[in-house]
Formats: structure tokens, C-alpha cells, sequence
């Protein structure tokens, strides 16, 4: 039997973040958490993209244009969603959970799902680096966990010019994006130049 499994491995690694404003003493938490997390598995500084969008109902767009412009081996979604008196609550949880995926699935990209939602403050502030530990650090690690494993899992032929060899392969003859490689061209165009 052959068992595979993610490692959380950042070196050489480029990870976009989209944060979401609203609920930002929340979000900046977990923004801090998943930076700290990622430069701790040894992700370069320069290889940290940081987009800021108003709210999580905003995420999937922004994702979206992060994951096409290229150049990234995963992007994370960061946002806090706490209910309120309406149904407005399930509608953006909703957006955002089934956007991010369907980012994903069409650019063959760990896109994860960092978006915490909760029945009130407390609950939040206990994910974000309370007692509860920061959604925002897992998050990070198990996005790197997910670049890792794709690589494993992959046949060859989906990763050329992928992770360990991105700057020594040739670019991508391929133009449908679910087909690409999400890292070709990973510093000769999107977010790498």
C-alpha cells in the first residue's frame, strides 16, 4: 500500500493572502498567525503576497485574479464572518466557501479556506489566537501541507516546471487554465516580476 501524506514545507514556496477588512480586529490576527506560521516553515519574505479586500463575500474575485495573474503555489482566503440578526450570514458564508472552492477545482490550486465563521465575538477572538488556538497559523500549514501532497500525487507531466524545479523547467505550452500548471511561469509573469 502507498500512503501519501502533505508536509508543511515553505522553502521556495509562494503563497498569496487575501484578508478580508471587515471583522479586521479579527482577520488581522489571523493574518498575523499565517504569516508567522508560514516564515516559520521557512517561506521567504518576498514570496508572501498580501491582498486586501473589503469582506469575505469578496474573497472568491479576488482569489480568482491572484490565481490567474500566476505565479503562486497556493493562495489563502482569510476572513471572519460572525451572525448577526438577518440571514446576511449565510449568504456570505455561503459566497465565500463555495467561491474559494471553485477557485480551486479550475485553477488546480490549493485555495483554502481560512474564513472563520462564528455565532459571535467571542468565539472569533478564541480562533484567532485565543484559547482556541489561530485558525490562521492551521490554515497556513495546511496549505503547504496541500502543495506538498499535489506534488506527490500528481502524474509528472501535471508538474512540469512545479515546485522544486519552477526556475529550471520550460514554460507551459498550455493555455486552458485548468489544464496549466499553477506555478508555470511562476517568476517570468504574475507575481514574480
Amino acid at each position: 500500500m502507498k500512503e501519501f501524506e502533505g508536509r508543511p514545507l515553505g522553502a521556495g514556496r509562494r503563497i498569496g493572502l487575501a484578508v478580508a477588512r471587515f471583522n479586521e480586529e479579527v482577520t488581522e490576527k489571523l493574518l498575523q498567525g499565517a504569516l508567522d506560521a508560514l516564515r516559520g516553515a521557512g517561506v521567504a519574505e518576498d514570496d508572501l503576497i498580501v491582498v486586501r479586500v473589503p469582506g469575505a463575500f469578496e474573497l472568491p474575485l479576488v482569489c480568482e485574479a491572484m490565481a490567474s495573474r500566476g505565479g503562486l503555489d497556493a493562495i489563502i482566503g482569510i476572513g471572519a464572518v460572525i451572525r448577526g440578526e438577518t440571514g446576511h450570514y449565510d449568504f456570505v458564508c455561503e459566497a465565500a466557501e463555495q467561491g474559494l472552492v471553485a477557485v480551486g477545482l479550475q485553477h488546480r490550486l490549493p485555495v483554502m479556506f481560512g474564513v472563520l465563521t462564528c455565532e459571535n465575538s467571542e468565539q472569533a477572538f478564541d480562533r484567532a489566537g485565543g484559547s482556541r488556538g489561530n485558525k490562521g497559523a492551521d490554515v497556513a500549514l495546511d496549505a503547504l501541507r496541500m502543495v506538498d501532497l499535489l506534488r506527490q500525487v500528481r502524474p509528472s507531466q501535471a508538474r512540469e516546471g512545479a515546485l522544486t524545479s519552477r526556475s529550471a523547467a520550460a514554460p507551459s505550452t498550455t493555455t486552458s487554465p485548468t489544464t496549466a500548471s499553477p506555478t508555470a511561469g511562476a517568476r517570468s509573469g504574475g507575481f514574480g516580476s
